[in-house]
This record gives structure tokens, C-alpha cells and sequence, in this order.
């Protein structure tokens, strides 16, 4: 057995090498929806070590941890960087056929040139050169960034942020990666959940606007996205768990707003009105300012609730769910299209069951105003692996033209998790190569490498209207 990285990885026949050698494995990245922390980039600190590196935000590691019982102190408790990591390194190479072993070879590969797999034999050694290289090379946030050549973050804010190191970063005038970030207006949505009625007093002060009711609330968050559009930004990014569509009229989701901003208990059809009349608002509003809404569709969130009292949300305890009906969508984009006021939207169901049917939909709601208006999204969250990013492609391209698609995005809080997009290229590639072979798509192969710029850089950027604020950058 040949013990080390190879650059074939996923590159299953002839012609798929040849493609993404030649035309995509040096394309920027342009990573337009991620969790990763603004503070961390203005601050830029160098690393402590490769533990805090991986460990420190990665719940996709805690919950692999969790799998081989190991205990939360090594997990998110009080142990240090080095104790966790020689926990997780004892159990990577067990993890054959998870994502985890792949990307973690891939960041040991790309960022500490480091081509041999990790295990508890060469545990201290790799931990001696990763800090090593982190001391002698001065690793930061923006070092990692430049490092795989990003052109463009968008990080994930809510509408009362201030943006503050958003600003910072703009005032510092540093060179490097352009940070935008994303309108996420959650806490609006869920009006069943115990923190509503506060969050209205925060987007009231926010705003500098009294709100009243749910018209009240709808404008304040047109102030706050006017706000966000005046930073630059065009994304907006909303979390639909489990929406439902429900009839309404504005006199019925006034009285739902009524009951929730006092923290009364909402029946469900009460959630579904106000949710349904709250996603056509912000619609509206999306198009009106010209954001791409992008719809993250069918989580089962905080599934073990004594863990997630215990150590808190978004550590690990979220899951899949289907109980997001097709048609419940599909109203919502209806009713935006009877209205003239559909938005570029972007669909990305993590039931992987789902990506055929949301694939068809989207097809249902394109028009002649932009190309791919209404589109799947990358494989996301559960399905960002390489075989979830295959099963994609295979289920959905028969669908959906993928060479219409905006490509790849980390939905990450770690700053080496980049060759996200460099597995997403070798499985377009390798993809594109076996329909060359199977002797499926014969044209010219100047439209291969037109589509393989298009979906792994071009399409994102003429998708977002980033083409224009950028000017000429690589490729336009």
C-alpha cells in the first residue's frame, strides 16, 4: 500500500485528470456562504497549534469523538489543544470512508505540506511540525485564506449586527480576500421560540424604529437590510427547518405577532401563517435590493436536548429531517412569482433523498430574467462530502443543467476547511470525464473548460452581481 496523499484523489478516469489539472485546480475560490468569525479575521492572531486549528470550532470532529466514546472534557470541555488533538488523532484512522479523514488530509497536505495520514504513531511528530511551520510562516486567519487563493468570504451575520469588524477590515484597507457577509434574519422567523419577544426589543433599537407588530417588524428589517446592501453585501440566507405554508391575512399574522412578542404559546398553524407571511415579506424585500435568497431547508436542530442544555447549540447535535414538504416551497415561490417579486433564490435541501424533486422545482420557477434564477444549491452541511457531492450530480444533473450552477461553499467556522472546494472540483471533473468516456457529451472541449470556470468561479460572481463591484479579476 502506497502510505501518502495522491493528487489523483477522486479523479477516477483519464479524462477527469486531464480536466481538473488543466482547468480548474488553480481557479480562486469564492466561498460566498460560511460561518467563519469576523473578529478572528481583523484580529488575525496566529494559531496556537494544529488542535486549536481543528478543534476549536469543528463540531463535525466533536461528533466523530463523541461516536467512539470519547469523554466531552477532550471534546469541548477544559482539556487543552494538544490533549484533543492526540484524541482525535487516535481515532482518524478509523474514520476510512467519513469526510473527516479526507479533508484532514487534505489540510495536512495543502497547509503543512504534510503527505502522510495521521495516527497515533506519528501523533507528536506531525504536532511538532505543524507548530513549527505555524511559528516559522506566522499562520493567521488571512494566511490560510491567501494560501488557497480565496477572492471573496461571505460570512453569516443577523440583522442587528453592526458589522463592526466587517468596517474594521474596511477602514484597515488590508489586502487579501474581500470579506462580505450574509443577512440571516432567524430570529425573526421563529416566533415560537422563547428569545422572540426580547430579539424585537434588540431589531427595534437596531433600527431606531418602535415596533408595534409584525408590519412594524417587516420594516424594521428593511432598515437593517438597506443597512447590510449599503456595506455591499447581496446575500441573504434563511434557515426554514421545518416551514409548512399556510394561508394568511395580514389581520391573522398580526394577532400571531401579538401573542409572540408576549412569549404566549403559538398553536402550529399560528407558527406556519406567521412563518409563510414572514418568507414573502422578506422575498419582496430580497428582490427589492437585489439579494439572492438562499433557502437551507430540512434541519432537525438540538436533537439531544440534555446535551445541548449542557454544553450548548451548534455542537454537534443537529440533524437531518424531511418534514419540509416540496410543496410548501413551491407556494411560497408561487406566491413571490403571482407577486412579481421572486428574488434569485438558491434551494439547498439537506435531505439527500429531496435533491431530485428540489432540482425539479427550481427548474419550475426560471425565467427569462437571469440564467438559472431558481437553482439547487451546492451539497450541503451532511451531503459536503465527496460522495454526497457525486450523488448530486448523478441525481440532479439529469434535472437540472449543472453547468448553470454556482458551485461550492464551506458552511464552515474553520478557516482550513477550503479544499472543500478543491473535492468539489475533482468530483465535477471526475464526473464531466465519465460522460466523455461513456461517450455521453462529445462537443468541443472549449465548452468543458467554459463550464468548469463557470461553475467552480464564474457563475457565483455574475450570480451575486460580485463581477461588477470586482471589475476585472482572474477569468472576467
Amino acid at each position: 500500500m502506497d502510505h501518502c496523499f495522491s493528487e489523483e484523489l477522486f479523479l477516477k478516469n483519464k479524462t477527469g485528470s486531464y480536466l481538473y489539472h488543466t482547468y480548474a485546480e488553480t481557479l480562486p475560490i469564492v466561498d460566498y456562504h460560511c460561518h467563519l468569525a469576523v473578529q478572528e479575521i481583523y484580529e488575525n492572531k496566529e494559531f496556537e497549534d494544529i488542535g486549536e486549528m481543528w478543534l476549536a470550532h469543528d463540531h463535525y470532529k466533536w461528533r466523530a469523538m463523541r461516536t467512539f466514546g470519547i469523554d466531552e472534557y477532550y471534546v469541548t470541555g477544559g482539556a487543552s489543544y494538544y490533549e484533543k488533538y492526540m484524541k482525535f488523532a487516535e481515532i482518524l484512522p478509523r474514520l476510512m470512508g467519513n469526510p473527516l479523514y479526507i479533508w484532514c488530509a487534505l489540510e495536512l497536505k495543502r497547509y503543512f505540506d504534510i503527505d502522510e495520514p495521521l495516527s497515533l504513531d506519528n501523533a507528536r511528530d506531525i504536532y511538532k511540525r505543524t507548530k513549527d511551520f505555524i511559528r516559522e510562516n506566522h499562520m493567521t486567519p488571512r494566511w490560510c485564506m491567501e494560501r488557497s487563493h480565496v477572492e471573496l468570504v461571505s460570512t453569516t451575520e443577523d440583522p442587528v449586527d453592526t458589522l463592526e469588524y466587517h468596517f474594521k477590515l474596511r477602514e484597515e484597507g488590508c489586502t487579501g480576500p474581500k470579506i462580505i457577509t450574509a443577512f440571516r434574519p432567524d430570529k425573526a422567523f421563529y416566533c415560537e421560540n422563547p428569545v422572540f419577544p426580547e430579539y424585537q426589543k434588540q431589531l427595534s433599537g437596531a433600527a431606531g424604529l418602535e415596533i408595534h407588530g409584525f408590519t412594524d417588524m417587516i420594516a424594521a428589517l428593511e432598515k437593517r437590510l438597506s443597512f447590510f446592501r449599503d456595506f455591499g453585501t447581496t446575500v441573504s440566507d434563511d434557515g426554514i427547518e421545518d416551514f409548512t405554508w399556510e394561508e394568511y391575512t395580514v389581520s391573522q399574522v398580526e394577532e400571531v405577532y401579538r401573542k409572540a412578542a408576549k412569549g404566549e404559546a403559538l398553536t402550529r398553524k399560528e407558527q406556519n401563517r406567521f412563518k409563510s407571511a414572514f418568507m414573502v415579506e422578506m422575498g419582496k424585500l430580497y428582490n427589492k435590493y437585489g439579494f439572492v435568497m438562499q433557502l437551507h431547508i430540512g434541519t432537525y436542530q438540538d436533537a439531544n436536548h440534555r446535551k445541548v442544555r449542557e454544553i450548548g447549540r451548534s455542537t454537534g447535535f443537529d440533524c437531518t429531517d424531511d418534514s419540509t414538504a416540496i410543496q410548501s416551497v413551491g407556494a411560497l415561490l408561487n406566491r413571490l412569482t403571482e407577486l412579481g417579486e421572486l428574488p434569485k433564490t438558491i434551494l439547498y435541501p439537506l435531505d439527500p433523498s429531496k435533491l431530485e424533486t428540489f432540482a425539479v422545482l427550481a427548474a419550475g420557477f426560471c425565467d427569462g430574467s437571469f440564467r438559472g434564477k431558481v437553482q439547487l444549491g451546492a451539497p450541503w452541511w451532511f451531503n459536503d462530502q465527496p460522495y454526497g457531492i457525486e450523488r448530486q450530480f448523478h441525481a440532479a444533473g439529469n434535472l437540472y443543467a449543472v453547468s448553470l450552477s454556482v458551485g461550492m461553499l464551506t458552511d464552515s467556522r474553520s478557516f482550513l476547511s477550503y479544499p472543500r472546494h478543491e473535492l468539489y472540483r475533482r468530483g465535477l471533473c471526475s464526473y464531466l470525464g465519465e460522460l466523455v468516456e461513456r461517450g455521453e457529451y462529445f462537443s468541443d472541449e472549449k465548452y468543458l473548460k467554459e463550464v468548469i470556470e463557470d461553475v467552480c468561479y464564474r457563475n457565483v460572481k455574475r450570480f451575486f452581481g460580485w463581477d461588477k463591484q470586482q471589475g476585472n479579476a482572474a477569468l472576467e
